[in-house]
């Protein structure tokens, strides 16, 4: 597990995700020129609090509890797929 996985998964701990996937793009945009700070992620979040949010409340609630990440300009971009265990595992 590499440091900004383990900053994410503290940050996250309030979900009490009963799956995480992350993958650092990263490299795929480095050459971006309008890339200055920050790096490319993509989670995959199952927990139980999402149940009873729509997706937009769920990427707000993601959004939210990595907001240091983004201030610090440790993320630059996030892809968030965040869904319910009964949603995952069926």
């Amino acid at each position: 597990m590499n440091n900004m996985q383990q900053k994410i998964t503290q940050l996250l701990a309030p979900l009490n995700l009963q799956y995480f996937e992350f993958e650092d793009q990263s490299a795929a945009h480095v050459h971006h020129t309008h890339k200055k700070q920050g790096g490319h992620f993509a989670l995959l979040l199952v927990s139980e609090s999402f149940a009873h949010m729509n997706r937009l409340a769920r990427h707000r609630r993601v959004q939210e509890l990595l907001n240091p990440l983004f201030q610090n300009q440790e993320i630059h971009a996030l892809s968030i797929v965040a869904k319910t265990p009964n949603e995952y595992f069926q």
